[in-house]
């Protein structure tokens, strides 16, 4: 379901409180320079707003109206995915949230560590790792919070794969904005078409640091503006791109 929303055009949208919502917001602030795609792709709501991130905001979760007027703001759509994350699925912040993503038509999803929850319940797709006691009696931040992030991070990156936002398992849609990222890219496009660091630089530097470009570029020989096509053609798979102009 993600991944047709993102060929719509749509987005995928996580909302949660505390430990739960951080995570959200996590993931989805990564997804920009990971794989490239704009902001608002993917998106993290928390109850409490931004300051929840840096400090506790407990009472901010207990009113169900609020989640649906965080996804009122954001104006969403009945194409957007809405995963509510709550780690014991009651949180009433996410319950309104999933509520109203229901009302409207939206795709549903509850992560929760509770498969008899009220959130599973809700939505129409439920996933329930199960992790058993924590090593602090209800701090769900440790065992829960760490499994929550792991299928956070599985349902971003298992999706863009399949819009064609890696090759082979390389980030070839990164955004190198900063030297390690750029380091990053060089290493990719002499990983993937067998160049030196110097022919990597410059066909960075042709493309306007578009990894994939330059990779392409690379293999087939074609210019910049062929290449563009090529991959435009090709969807932005990379892989069919190259076995296209192979052909």
């Amino acid at each position: 379901r993600i991944v047709l929303a993102f060929q719509k055009g749509a987005r995928l949208i996580y909302i949660g409180a505390g430990t739960s919502g951080r995570l959200g917001v996590l993931d989805a602030s990564e997804c920009p320079p990971t794989f490239g795609v704009p902001e608002g792709m993917v998106v993290g709501l928390i109850a409490g707003g931004s300051d929840a991130l840096v400090r506790s905001t407990e009472g901010a979760e207990d009113d169900p109206k609020m989640g649906a007027k965080a996804l009122r703001e954001i104006g969403l759509t009945p194409n957007d995915v809405v995963v509510g994350i709550a780690v014991s699925g009651r949180t009433p912040y996410v319950i309104g949230g999933l509520t109203y993503a229901r009302q409207i038509g939206a795709t549903t999803v509850a992560l929760s560590c509770n498969p008899a929850s009220t959130i599973t319940g809700i939505a129409d797709i439920a996933i329930s790792p199960v992790v058993g006691p924590e090593v602090l009696t209800g701090s769900t931040r440790l065992k829960s919070g760490t499994a929550q992030k792991l299928v956070l991070n599985m349902l971003t990156t298992a999706s863009m794969i399949r819009i064609g936002k890696s090759y082979q398992n390389l980030m070839v849609d990164l955004n190198p904005s900063n030297r390690k990222l750029v380091a990053r890219a060089i290493r990719i496009v002499m990983q993937t078409t067998g160049c030196t660091a110097p022919q990597a630089r410059q066909a960075l530097e042709r493309t306007g640091n578009d990894v994939k470009l330059a990779i392409l570029v690379t293999i087939t020989g074609l210019d910049v503006e062929a290449a563009r096509a090529a991959l435009s053609k090709a969807g932005g798979f990379l892989r069919k791109a190259i076995s296209d102009e192979a052909a």
